[in-house]
């Protein structure tokens, strides 16, 4: 592994560490979704940068697409008060 595709590993793993503690620390629901999604998408874009780019695709559209849009979608509803 060459000295620049390590120093930008430790990079998305800062920054993903970065993200999952405002994820955890978070005060608002929302912006802990969000940074929940930003902690997926920067594991996506390390996936890509250790040569795997079906599962940095998966990763992309299932943890950073589909769950936060379920999670925002989820907590509408429950602030929305809708009973079926």
């Amino acid at each position: 592994m060459s000295t620049l595709m390590l120093a930008m590993s430790l990079l998305f793993a800062c920054a993903m560490i970065g993200a999952a503690l405002v994820a955890i620390r978070g005060k608002s629901l929302p912006i802990a979704i969000l940074a929940a999604g930003l902690v997926s998408l920067l594991a996506s874009i390390l996936f890509l940068i250790l040569a795997a780019p079906d599962v940095a695709m998966t990763e992309a559209a299932i943890g950073s697409g589909l769950t936060v849009f379920l999670f925002f979608f989820v907590l509408g509803r429950v602030r929305g008060g809708e009973h079926d």
